[in-house]
């Protein structure tokens, strides 16, 4: 066997950690054979593994997957379903080591298409030196006439990011991740639409977004983004992973990203803001409740792949309690039970235990092979609505039109197939 092939995530810690979980796995089995791994941006993971038929064909052994992307895939007949592997040889603790929300996304027509990998969900990250200072509090108190604390509405957000937004100190109200990449602003959005009880899909379980609180949501989110006294001045260039090292490098008092993101504060070296961070759920409108995304990534088989033995051996590997700690230890986030309550793991990240919580609350984007495209149309959307004057109503009302056709699409390619 010459190697193995595996398509990462690019992000250092997911790097780091997976070339030392394969080189511990092949010390433990004696076992002789090269990984390649190649790390790659979201939209090229995409390109490689599904798009041009990457795992189908065999080019890649092994592949980070999101579970935005899972249902695509399966229906691709890209990833191989691991049941019977499972069943075999399960994971250590398997199911019962994972919370259930990581478990429900990759189980797709009676099969299991990943093993969760890395999680977090969405949160507001704030700095806690900035928070529990006298002088700012006292100087907030004078300023809104409240006690400064998390933002518990939007409108409190607003005055919170404008309150701490200092140019001057390279320090801003709040960062965000608005390179339109299809995740990060549709993500956004969501949150947007979820915390003001709004949704994404109608009694029909159709999605539709025509509707007021969406129209609320484009609109309160077109505005802070645009408000150059509370955000960030590089947020439209910046993705999710820039978003979260800016914040690390102490330039902004709040951001709304992953939880990795926090967890990251404590254990990279780049970061000026270690024992300074926590993490809390996200704010809402008055009357309605918060609302978490959780999206997370998985190990993944190719179908093509011509080591799937071996593949799934790593798998087990790169799953097991002490290798979920070890991500976490280098900036990533394990996804089982045991990590979040490690001592150890909660010494060096305090508000790791929180993860359970944000679970609770956590939202999924609707399953149907046609969210990847919805998710662009939806990022085109949000993108229009920062760079030009149109009505947050007309966006919305073009973004559903062309939503709708997407479905008679789809509808008529697969009456196509049944006829044929």
């Amino acid at each position: 066997m010459e190697k193995i092939r595996i398509a990462v995530r690019k992000f250092d810690p997911f790097e780091i950690t997976l070339q030392k979980l394969w080189d511990l796995f092949c010390l433990k089995y004696n076992i002789a054979v090269e990984a390649e791994m190649v790390p790659l941006e979201l939209h090229d993971l995409y390109e490689e593994t599904i798009t041009n038929k990457g795992l189908k064909n065999g080019k890649w052994d092994i592949a980070h997957i999101n579970t935005d992307w899972i249902f695509d895939a399966v229906n691709e007949k890209a990833v191989l379903d691991l049941t019977s592997l499972i069943n075999q040889n399960p994971p250590q603790d398997y199911p019962e080591g994972w919370h259930q929300s990581l478990l429900n996304l990759q189980q797709i027509k009676n099969g299991t298409y990943g093993l969760p990998f890395h999680d977090g969900p969405e949160c507001l990250i704030f700095r806690t030196d900035l928070f529990e200072d006298d002088n700012e509090k006292e100087n907030f108190k004078k300023q809104f006439g409240y006690e400064l604390q998390p933002p518990k509405t939007w409108t409190e957000f607003t005055q919170i990011a404008q309150f701490f937004n200092r140019p001057e100190e390279n320090l801003y109200g709040c960062v965000f991740a608005n390179f339109p990449d299809g995740h990060n602003m549709v993500f956004d959005f969501c949150l947007q639409l979820w915390t003001r009880g709004g949704s994404l899909l109608n009694d029909q379980n159709q999605i539709n977004i025509n509707h007021n609180q969406a129209i609320e949501a484009l609109d309160f989110y077109r505005t802070i983004v645009n408000n150059k006294d509370a955000i960030h001045p590089k947020s439209k260039n910046f993705g999710s992973v820039e978003a979260g090292m800016a914040f690390a490098e102490g330039q902004a008092a709040m951001a709304i990203n992953w939880f990795g993101f926090a967890s990251m504060c404590e254990v990279i070296d780049e970061s000026k803001v270690k024992g300074k961070v926590d993490i809390t759920e996200l704010p809402s409108d008055p009357n309605h409740k918060t609302a978490s995304l959780n999206v997370y990534w998985l190990y993944t088989i190719g179908i093509g792949s011509k080591n799937k033995a071996l593949a799934y051996d790593f798998l087990r590997f790169a799953t097991s309690v002490k290798s979920d700690k070890l991500l976490t230890k280098e900036g990533g986030i394990g996804c089982r039970k045991s990590t979040w309550n490690d001592p150890e793991i909660n010494d060096i990240i305090p508000f790791y235990h929180k993860l359970e919580m944000l679970h609770e609350n956590a939202l999924t984007l609707p399953q149907t092979p046609i969210w990847p495209k919805v998710a662009a149309l939806i990022d085109q959307m949000v993108l229009k609505a920062i760079e030009s004057n149109i009505s947050s109503q007309k966006l919305i009302e073009e973004t559903q039109h062309n939503i709708e056709n997407l479905t008679l699409k789809q509808s008529f390619c697969q009456d196509k197939n049944l006829a044929t």
